[in-house]
């Protein structure tokens, strides 16, 4: 296990994590130090515990409205996903009518050509 030091409101904090995170956590701890930093220049000096609560509940709204457009953006691929499936049965039927229209054709064209093809033999030997 690896351990890092972060520096958030001024204040040291040892803290343990899995090896290979050292400098995500350490990113983290930057990121809440600056938004005190901020609320701190906004709202002056309102005291450590109350600055650290505003981050904390700065940083959860922003992560709850993160989670309501990730579930918007998953039923927006699942409607994308369920139109695609839609187009490409509506796809599969056209080739299939195709398909059924040109086999169609096909046999009325040797039914066509079976029906003028006794005609020309008889055409020729009169001649």
């Amino acid at each position: 296990m690896a351990h890092v030091s972060v520096t958030i409101a001024g204040r040291y904090y040892r803290m343990a994590c899995d090896e290979g995170q050292e400098e995500h956590l350490m990113r983290l701890g930057r990121d809440i130090d600056a938004r005190i930093n901020q609320l701190r220049g906004t709202f002056g000096e309102i005291g450590d515990q109350r600055l650290t609560v505003m981050a904390a509940i700065t940083i959860s709204d922003e992560l709850a409205e993160a989670r309501a457009r990730i579930r918007a953006l998953e039923s927006d691929l699942e409607g994308q996903r369920d139109a695609r499936a839609s187009a490409l049965a509506r796809l599969e039927a056209g080739e299939e009518a195709v398909a059924r229209t040109i086999d169609e054709v096909a046999e009325r064209i040797e039914q066509l050509a079976s029906d003028l093809a006794p005609r020309e033999k008889s055409a020729v030997g009169m001649g």
